[in-house]
């Protein structure tokens, strides 16, 4: 692991300002290995060291990786200057300067939804060359049919001539339908259903290939996993 400079570090970890750290520094509050540091240039080894600050032990942890059962109305967003984001839902211990979400759902989409700093795993979750899996359970205005089932499978063209990937349709109920895609077009399923005369009232996401919600994560509830964690449980159904 590449050494860091210790305001670098204890910023990062604690989330607090570059310059926030370097005064604390400076004042004695900062110690490595039991010795109070001053100098706020100083290299640490995260994975080794003993860092602490205001008394605080600085762990480590080079990204975090969150679940969150996303509620209506939140956006899929880090930052917005009026409105709440799924970031602004995620626990002040878990927070990290780069945290995004994994994809996006619309603001009025529900469910199951990963936020993360780490940037490549992000990219490999949402890109369509890897062919993972996202289920969704959707409410309709109407009926699905199996022209409808049929013209899925074989991947829908959008209103501007985009064409789809296949996916897959199910009929749940009267008016309830899952459907299962490998990629994420702007408001895609809106719009897939669209073409076909359905309007969506409600969409949730349900998977994200063999990954679920627990049972216990309430709306607007988050979980720590490991990467590990959540790579296993997508791959499980994409395997």
């Amino acid at each position: 692991m590449k050494k860091q400079r210790i305001d670098k570090f204890i910023s990062n970890q604690l989330l607090i300002s570059r310059s926030e750290a370097r005064v604390g520094i400076r004042r004695g509050q900062a110690t490595v290995n039991g010795d109070v540091i001053r100098d706020a240039s100083r290299l640490v080894e995260p994975q080794t060291d003993n860092v602490t600050y205001n008394g605080q032990t600085v762990g480590y942890k080079e990204y975090v990786y969150i679940l969150i059962n996303k509620p209506q109305g939140v956006l899929s967003a880090s930052t917005d200057k009026s409105r709440e984001t799924v970031v602004d839902l995620v626990p002040e211990h878990l927070k990290r300067r780069e945290l995004s979400p994994v994809g996006r759902l619309d603001k009025d989409t529900t469910g199951l939804l990963i936020i993360t700093d780490d940037g490549a795993f992000a990219h490999d979750i949402i890109s369509p060359k890897k062919n993972i899996s996202k289920s969704y359970i959707a409410g309709l205005d109407g009926d699905v049919t199996d022209e409808m089932v049929a013209l899925f499978k074989d991947g829908v063209v959008l209103a501007d001539g985009t064409k789809c990937k296949p996916a897959v349709l199910q009929s749940l109920s009267q008016n309830t339908a899952r459907i299962t895609i490998t990629e994420g077009k702007y408001h895609q399923i809106k719009r897939m259903f669209g073409t076909v005369g359905l309007g969506v009232n409600t969409l949730h996401r349900e998977a994200i290939g063999g990954l679920t919600l627990p049972n216990n994560l309430h709306n607007g509830d988050c979980i720590e996993m490991t990467k590990q964690q959540l790579i296993d449980s997508i791959l499980h159904k994409n395997a």
